[in-house]
Parts: C-alpha cells; structure tokens; sequence
C-alpha cells in the first residue's frame, strides 16, 4: 500500500515560482510512474507532469517550458517546479503513484495564483 502526502502549495504572485513536494511510503518508490494532476474548481481533473521508472518526463501543453517534475528515488519524493506561474495554475495540485495493479493518490496541496 502506497501513501503519498503533497507539500509546497501556498499563495503565490502570477509570474512566481513553487515547489511542490511529495513523500511516498511504501515499497517499490523506484517502480513507481509518478505523477502530478490538478483540479481547478468546476473542472475535471488533468494531468500536469508525470516521469517513470525510466526518468521519462511528460508535459501538459499548458505547462511546458514552466514546469518540471522530478524523483528521488532514494528519498521517495517527487517534486513539481513551477515557474512563471499564472492565475489559470490555480487548483489543487495531487501526487499520483501508478503502477500495474496499485493505484494511489495523495490528499492534495492548494496553489493559488494571484493576477
């Protein structure tokens, strides 16, 4: 059973940067595709970043050339840069942990952006 908990969410200016964190527990970090989803308020919820096992990196249009993703797999975190960051960025951000026959979700971190 993975648990993943987000951290790094917070108020921020458009044009600024944050970092979100998120700490997985559990076996098997490194098998892990991890990702990040969002959910901005009366819409569904998109995929922002994800990278695999292999460190393969996927993008959201919306987000590429602001945002990057990364893992440690030694510390079992994966993190979400976001730079330039823009008032259509507001929405909860979730860590998710996907691999074949486990699923997992984290509670979610609130990133505000202010125009």
């Amino acid at each position: 059973q993975v648990q993943l908990v987000e951290s790094g969410g917070g108020l921020v200016q458009a044009g600024g940067s944050l970092r979100l964190s998120c700490a997985a527990s559990g076996s098997f970090f490194s098998s892990n595709v991890m990702g990040w989803y969002r959910q901005a308020p009366g819409k569904q919820r998109e995929l922002v970043a994800r990278i695999t096992s292999a460190y393969s990196k996927y993008y959201a249009d919306a987000v590429k050339g602001r945002f990057t993703i990364s893992r440690d797999n030694a510390k079992n975190m994966v993190y979400l840069q976001m730079n330039s960051l823009k008032p259509e960025d507001t929405a909860v951000y979730y860590c998710n942990a996907d691999r074949v026959g486990m699923t997992a979700w984290g509670k979610g971190t609130l990133v505000t952006v202010s125009s």
